[in-house]
């Protein structure tokens, strides 16, 4: 009888941590992502990056930019791979219209804010973005290092 692999307690493939401390973070979004077969198996790996990805628009599509794959050893030898290449982003068409003006009149960025697996698909949270200024940076680091030093004190107590 085969070993069964042991089932990975969550679904988180990967987050997008500095995008919570770059970018006010407002609506969020679910989009299933086109990816390729040797992608899905470095994802089930655990070898991507999205810390500076984000969403464009071209044409009525959304498009994933900057989110980088890093194919297996056993599978580059049989394809020509792009680590870096533009994914497509699954949407409706309404949700693409309202990212889109947002993107476009409110000066809003869209950012990827995590990959995680839903049943069997990978689908991408996407958030609209404000950036931050640099006192508003400080501001979180400061209620970070607050919010760990009174974990410390309860812990003592």
């Amino acid at each position: 009888m085969a070993k069964k692999k042991p089932k990975p307690s969550s679904n988180t493939i990967v987050l997008n941590k500095k995008a919570r401390f770059d970018y006010h973070l407002s609506d969020k979004y679910e989009a299933g992502i086109a990816l390729k077969g040797w992608e899905v198996k470095s994802l089930r790996e655990g070898k991507i990056q999205i810390v500076d990805s984000h969403v464009f628009f071209k044409n009525g599509e959304a498009w994933l930019l900057n989110a980088q794959i890093q194919p297996l050893n056993t599978v580059s030898t049989h394809f020509v791979v792009e680590p870096t290449r533009q994914r497509k982003l699954l949407l409706h068409r309404k949700e693409i219209a309202k990212l889109q003006q947002a993107v476009e009149q409110k000066d809003y960025t869209c950012v990827a804010t995590a990959l995680y697996w839903k049943n069997h698909l990978v689908k991408c949270e996407i958030s609209l973005a404000k950036g931050k200024k640099l006192h508003d940076k400080r501001e979180t680091e400061k209620q970070r290092d607050w919010n760990r030093e009174k974990q410390r004190l309860f812990q003592k107590g």
